[in-house]
């Protein structure tokens, strides 16, 4: 009962004070300009710190969402992009005479990347898509940055690919514009790191090149931008073997696009 009677007072004179401070302010405020500005600013200013910090945490739950809104963009230029080649292609083929329709179109998905390897001579990769989605096996794996693998298995919901950080992974890849072309194959030791094997002697080149897909592949378009030659080395005294930084970031991969030829079963066909 005696700590209840000491407590009380001590409620009591805390709530004179604040009416006392919250009195002083108001006359504050009515009596100087100066002290009404002072007042507004720092009310203003508590209100943009919270405003601000408000904002800050919904852009922080909206990163997916837009990250998202990205990757389909992303991919609807791509198919844009393979729609242009096409044309392209097709009218150099007219003008040399030849057939139409030779150029390979290729069908785009995107998808997700929802677990990767990296510390491994066998890297694999694991979308978020599977053939309810349209995916396919012996589908290529690409983003705006360059090749990232290539399906070998897929189920309703979930494909399951070989990272280029594969060991027994190459692709076909091309010097510049007309270059010659090579196996481009990773260098097993830098994550951006890979080296282009079997580029005749006659072929020259310069440092600073542009690496790209060649076209040779069934499942990869071309003209995709792989990385930068870099220096060669004569193999068995025959080819060159270059150096290649790639342009792709094994470390941050999230969106990616699936890539499938259309022609790939009917071109299997023949065995070549």
């Amino acid at each position: 009962m005696a700590k209840e009677r000491t407590f009380l007072p001590r409620i009591f004179n805390a709530a004179i004070f604040i009416l006392m401070e919250v009195a002083a302010l108001q006359m504050l405020s009515r009596n100087a300009d100066l002290q009404q500005i002072w007042i507004a600013r720092a009310a203003h200013g508590v209100m943009g710190t919270v405003w601000g910090s408000t904002q800050a945490v919904a852009n922080y739950f909206n990163l997916r969402r837009i990250n998202e809104d990205l990757a389909r963009e992303n991919f609807e230029l791509r198919e844009e992009l393979d729609s242009y080649r096409t044309l392209a292609h097709a009218h150099r083929a007219d003008t040399a005479g030849v057939a139409r329709g030779r150029f390979r179109g290729f069908d785009y998905i995107p998808a997700e990347v929802i677990k990767i390897s990296r510390n491994k001579q066998h890297n694999y990769i694991i979308l978020n898509k599977g053939y309810e989605d349209g995916i396919q096996e012996k589908s290529g794996i690409i983003t705006r940055s360059g090749v990232v693998g290539i399906v070998d298995a897929v189920s309703a919901h979930y494909s399951y690919a070989f990272s280029f950080q594969n060991s027994d992974i190459s692709i076909s890849g091309r010097l510049g514009d007309e270059g010659a072309t090579g196996l481009l194959v990773w260098d097993g030791i830098k994550s951006n790191g890979a080296v282009l094997q079997e580029v005749p002697l006659q072929y020259k080149y310069a440092v600073g090149d542009t690496v790209y897909t060649s076209g040779h592949s069934l499942m990869f378009p071309p003209d995709i931008p792989l990385g930068i030659a870099g220096e060669a080395r004569v193999i068995n005294g025959a080819t060159n073997e270059i150096k290649v930084d790639l342009f792709q970031d094994f470390t941050a991969i999230r969106y990616v696009t699936v890539v499938h030829n259309t022609a790939f079963e009917e071109v299997e066909d023949f065995n070549l």
